[in-house]
């Protein structure tokens, strides 16, 4: 088979990448996690057939988060997030729809259903998509999330995270992720970051901090490679 060849088939992933769920403590993943084992079953006409260069039809182009209006940025530390979208072998997926959103600088969706007290920032679009390029790279700007309680009877805290969906190929190759922080306190005290068994697989989860001569003033670097299926894959998270 050619190197460039698409695989024929996908084994099953290594113990440890996928998620425990439910997670304890986490009621979200109680509702929305089945009670029952998936039904496996081939792919038929419907799916094999799926939309095809989606960025086509979603539109791309909103990569700066914190700055949507010049010389009016959001509250809190800029940062840079970049990296590769990759598939299971470690070739660059060109023309993947990548998605982020996240909380901002307090801790605070800018959603309906985050009804907490902490302020919401004006200056900040808390959601954003791009396209990666034909080496799979993507980029966004924006700034470091904070941190929010969880609401339920157990006390603790979501770290800094960032929430990513990214379509490769087609619609059918979709992964929703997080992408964490690193050294952040709360990171192992975070019930969805110790979902992931496998302390390996955790790690593919936080972003490396990059140099600060390679990004310039005025921002933190971060890189974050996501990997679509694999040995190697990017755990799932809700």
């Amino acid at each position: 088979m050619p190197e460039d060849a698409p695989p024929t088939r996908f084994g099953p992933l290594p113990p440890g990448i996928a998620p425990t769920v439910p997670t304890p403590g986490y009621p979200g993943t109680f509702t929305h996690t089945p009670s029952q084992p998936a039904f496996r079953r081939p792919p038929g006409r419907t799916e094999v057939t799926g939309p095809l260069a989606l960025h086509r039809k979603l539109p791309c182009g909103e990569a700066n988060l914190a700055e949507p209006i010049p010389g009016r940025p959001a509250m809190g530390q800029l940062i840079h997030i970049a990296g590769q979208v990759l598939d299971e072998d470690g070739r660059p997926i060109p023309d993947a729809v990548v998605e982020l959103w996240q909380a901002n600088a307090a801790g605070r969706y800018a959603h309906a259903n985050d009804t907490r007290s902490a302020p919401l920032d004006p200056h900040f679009v808390g959601h954003g998509r791009v396209r990666t390029d034909a080496e799979g790279r993507y980029g966004f700007f924006t700034i470091r999330p904070g941190a929010y309680p969880v609401p339920g009877e157990a006390v603790w805290w979501r770290p800094p995270h960032v929430h990513f969906s990214v379509l490769g190929p087609a619609s059918l190759s979709r992964l929703v992720t997080q992408m964490f922080f690193p050294g952040d306190p709360l990171n192992p005290l975070d019930h969805i970051f110790m979902a992931v068994p496998d302390a390996v697989a955790r790690e593919r989860l936080v972003a490396r901090p990059l140099p600060p001569a390679e990004i310039g003033p005025g921002w933190l670097g971060y890189r974050h490679d996501i990997a679509l299926r694999g040995r190697r894959a990017t755990p799932v998270l809700p």
